[in-house]
């Protein structure tokens, strides 16, 4: 196969290789059938209606009704286990996408829309499984019907089959010429349509903002215009898919006629019988409907192997950050985190760091300040391996974490950030979230540990409330508190909090606070902070200037360096009294 969309496919098909080997011959005994059937013709009109054979006027209808019958077990054999075998492709692509995309880097997610993500599993998906559910059945089913009345045709009048097949070819070429049309324009109608998704995606998740700023106007038009484009689109793939049926038909209707009138000829002239004839006529128009039929389907497999085209380019991305074949585990921590000359850039852009030399030794409090762009959440980022260093090296104790097992790696870090991360669960199944085996007890103390306790058993059904999306259904304190929870029962030693209290208000500031203060306690921590008043008391404060380290020291041993963390503290406070 030659095609790697097609070589893909046949990938995908292998663990079902026996049930279709069982549909194929269900398939080829349907294909005898048919034969059967318009052979049967031959008979009926030579010995019945012109030698007037009564005898067989009994028997032909029960053998007809013998092979309507078994045909019928043989095309529901075939029918059901196609259906069977191809929501099983589907079923398994849908979890080899969702599964696939947990594998892919973080850089992905931050080029590809949300919208077409979910257009790729959804749709994509969708479109795909008409083709392998419904156009695949009708195609293979066609195919051996046709074998086996070509043999019939061949059979009764191999001068009048020749001539019949020269017009196979012809009936052919529209189809070859309709499908690349279809494939195209499929292409375009995902495209678009995971456009549309993510457009629909984002204004629903921004809809105070859309309401805010008083542009549902807007947005409506830019949805509707999308809709549009998508409809042009469609109406284009019908205009072809209505024209292509016509045209094919037209063909075979040339081709038939020319048959009737060359066998009716040979009848007329003593060299055929009216029966042979017949049959044959038979077995022709029954051979031309599966062609035609190839142009109904046509469409839907067009839009199949373009939805397969998308889905295997998603499955043949190899994410950026890979473990090495012999990848070691991460022993537990014991010394500290140590980045060496690290630079990092994005692509092709300059260097967000720049030959960053820092070391934070266990049990060490460590703030990051500086201002916006100057690297601190890249930095963060690092850690757990969410990027890799451009150049340079991060190690923990010693080991530099590109030869460690990112399980093991990750396991060892908490992370609280100023954007909630939070499900559309119970607040139970939140805390848990990563430690599914956590008791009651233990979910309870981190709860408490993080000032959540009182709020959660105020809420309606406690810590089985849902909570809505994203923690809709919770001020933004408590929402903080939760992922706070989150990361005391996960009990790492390695802590990192990116500017975790930065989008709330004073109060929530200081619950908040104090929940990080408990969080913080006997963990290394790494903390980026825009509000400088929430990490006076760090261990040591590390000043970042566009991707430089510039200051470093204690809070106080900073303010009297009159450098850049005393300007950016005195302009934070400069209206305080």
């Amino acid at each position: 196969m030659h095609d790697p969309t097609l070589r893909h496919l046949g990938t995908v098909l292998g663990p079902y290789s026996r049930k279709l080997a069982i549909a194929m011959a269900a398939m080829v005994a349907v294909g005898i059938f048919n034969a059967l059937q318009a052979w049967m013709v031959q008979p009926l009109l030579d010995e019945i209606f012109y030698r007037k054979d009564a005898r067989l006027l009994h028997l032909l209808p029960l053998a007809l009704l013998l092979v309507f019958f078994v045909k019928g077990l043989f095309y529901f054999a075939y029918s059901f286990i196609l259906e069977g075998v191809g929501q099983s492709i589907i079923r398994d692509l849908r979890n080899r996408i969702y599964a696939h995309i947990h594998e892919l880097s973080l850089s992905y997610f931050q080029n590809t829309p949300t919208g077409e993500l979910i257009s790729r599993i959804i749709n994509d998906v969708s479109m795909l499984q008409g083709a392998v559910s419904h156009a695949l059945i009708h195609l293979l089913r066609d195919l051996f019907s046709v074998l086996g009345l070509l043999g019939v045709i061949f059979y009764m009048d191999w001068r009048l089959a020749t001539i019949s097949l020269l017009f196979l070819p012809a009936a052919g070429v529209p189809i070859v010429l309709f499908g690349r049309k279809f494939r195209r324009l499929s292409t375009n109608y995902q495209t678009q349509l995971g456009e549309a998704t993510n457009r629909l995606h984002e204004t629903i998740a921004g809809i105070r903002i859309v309401k805010a700023f008083c542009t549902e106007a807007y947005e409506k038009k830019r949805f509707a215009d999308k809709t549009q484009r998508i409809m042009d689109i469609l109406m284009m793939e019908a205009k072809y898919r209505c024209l292509a049926h016509p045209v094919v038909e037209l063909m075979g209707g040339v081709g038939i006629a020319l048959i009737i009138w060359f066998g009716g000829t040979q009848v007329l002239n003593g060299h055929a019988t009216p029966g042979t004839f017949m049959s044959f006529l038979t077995a022709l128009i029954m051979l031309y409907e599966p062609v035609k039929g190839v142009t109904r389907i046509n469409s839907t497999i067009q839009q199949g192997m373009a939805a397969a085209t998308r889905i295997f380019e998603l499955l043949d991305l190899r994410p950026d950050i890979r473990e090495q074949a012999a990848a070691q585990v991460l022993p537990p921590f014991q010394d500290s985190i140590r980045f060496a000359d690290v630079c990092f850039h994005y692509g092709s852009d300059p260097d967000v760091l720049r030959h960053l030399n820092l070391e934070v030794r266990r049990g060490e409090v460590l703030a990051l300040v500086g201002p916006s762009g100057s690297g601190k959440t890249t930095l963060s980022n690092l850690v757990p391996r969410f990027y890799d260093v451009s150049s340079g090296a991060i190690l923990i104790d010693g080991q530099d974490i590109r030869r460690l097992s990112l399980h093991s790696l990750r396991g060892q870090l908490a992370m609280v950030t100023q954007q909630t991360i939070l499900f559309n669960d119970t607040v139970r199944n939140n805390i848990m979230y990563g430690r599914s085996d956590s008791t009651e007890a233990e979910v309870r103390a981190a709860a408490r540990a993080a000032y959540a306790l009182d709020f959660i058993e105020a809420l309606p059904r406690g810590f089985d409330t849902v909570i809505g999306e994203a923690g809709v259904r919770l001020s933004g304190g408590q929402q903080q508190r939760l992922s706070i929870a989150r990361a005391l029962l996960k009990n790492a030693p390695i802590l990192i909090l990116d500017e975790a209290t930065s989008s709330l208000d004073t109060e929530s500031e200081r619950e908040v606070q104090r929940a990080l203060d408990n969080l913080m306690q006997n963990r290394t921590t790494i903390v980026i902070a825009h509000r400088l008043s929430t990490i006076i008391h760090a261990h040591r404060i590390v000043v970042l200037k566009n991707g430089e380290l510039v200051e470093e020291g204690t809070h106080e041993e900073l303010l009297a360096l009159g450098g850049e963390y005393s300007t950016l503290y005195h302009l934070q406070f400069a209206d305080r009294p």
